[in-house]
């Protein structure tokens, strides 16, 4: 019988600001702990989930499990904060079921969701008595807050904003980075190897003056992700149980509420596609996709890329003007290989970007 509950961390930030490649981190390198993941993503294909599956919950190395069984329950296109009822506590559910097979919950959350009414769902008592949130970590972009950004192409979303006369009551970037920040039991700042020390000093003083002086502020990097297994472990052994206290947090979301505000989501504005290719020149589809972010509004655009000749895929990560690749892991036996990248904006035309991205391929998709 388990006395103990399942601790649960949730981790939250903004589109690009690294959520992901902690969550995958923690996965390869935590050893001795059965870990299942919920992922929230926005979009029609789970890109952040297929990331994580080759490392989660019962996945063999060569042979990527799909479904439950692999540990990775998927809520795409929709937001957390708006669907915890219908989506989030089902899944909950599933998980108690299976609590002697789990020893810790990772939940990323949507790059616009709000940690609050996902954790108020954690006093509901079917999940009460299980399960407990460890902790709210949120991840912020250390180069785009520096920058004086919230987040990456932030003024062509506030433009866009400002714009449409339906989004007056709409929260701005700005108090949807309160709030997350509000809620956190743990502040990460990611890719710190890319801060000065001036820069750093800047981050330091936007977070702080958000969140109190119990909450701590963690700089991490790639060396971090990749070498730093003992601060990866530390990260989910936090036991703030923050179902206690979120109903106490103020935030701007329950102000326009109370206020009887038209209450329209961020994430309700975004566009999306998906674009599916055979193999492509990695080279190529680099050059071509940096040109499209600079043409086009795109806020993120990530995915999998199939190289002629390479026995692992390449995983493409796209915000703003900065364009990242890695191999993650060998392609499985079974498996397609071809190239899927998710593209989410405002106002792009998606024919046009397949068009464009097609120059790359070297094979029919």
């Amino acid at each position: 019988m388990q006395l103990k509950k399942i601790p649960a961390t949730v981790v939250t930030g903004f589109l690009g600001s690294g959520k992901t490649t902690l969550l995958a981190s923690i996965l390869r390198q935590v050893t001795g702990k059965r870990i299942a993941v919920i992922v929230n993503e926005f979009g029609e294909q789970d890109i952040d989930s297929d990331v994580l599956r080759s490392c989660s919950l019962g996945c063999e190395e060569d042979t990527p499990v799909k479904g439950e069984e692999s540990g990775i329950y998927e809520l795409a296109n929709g937001c957390i904060c708006c669907t915890v009822e219908e989506e989030f506590l089902p899944v909950m559910k599933k998980l108690v079921e299976r609590r002697d097979q789990i020893d810790h919950i990772l939940i990323e959350t949507s790059g616009l969701a709000l940690p609050k009414p996902l954790v108020q769902a954690f006093n509901w008592p079917d999940v009460r008595q299980h399960c407990t949130v460890d902790a709210i970590i949120t991840v912020v972009d250390g180069p785009a807050v520096a920058a004086g950004r919230y987040a990456a192409d932030v003024d062509k979303v506030e433009a866009q904003r400002r714009a449409d006369e339906n989004l007056d009551h709409d929260p701005s970037l700005k108090e949807l980075l309160d709030d997350q920040l509000g809620a956190a039991d743990l502040v990460i700042v990611s890719k710190t190897d890319l801060l000065s020390d001036d820069e750093r000093k800047r981050v330091e003083d936007v977070v702080q003056q958000r969140v109190p002086a119990s909450v701590k502020t963690l700089f991490i990097d790639k060396q971090t992700l990749a070498e730093d297994t003992a601060q990866l472990e530390a990260l989910m052994g936090i036991a703030a149980a923050s179902e206690n206290t979120i109903d106490g947090i103020d935030n701007h979301h329950d102000r326009y509420h109370a206020e009887g505000a038209h209450h329209d989501h961020a994430h309700d504005h975004f566009d999306s596609c998906v674009i599916t290719l055979g193999e492509v020149d990695g080279e190529r589809l680099a050059t071509t996709l940096k040109q499209l972010l600079k043409d086009y509004q795109i806020y993120r655009a990530k995915g999998f890329a199939a190289l002629p000749g390479k026995p692992m895929r390449q995983v493409v990560q796209a915000v703003g003007q900065r364009l990242d690749t890695h191999f993650d892991r060998l392609w499985g036996k079974e498996e397609q290989r071809q190239t899927q990248l998710v593209v989410i904006g405002k106002g792009f035309d998606a024919a046009k970007l397949k068009d464009a991205l097609t120059a790359a391929q070297t094979t029919a998709a």
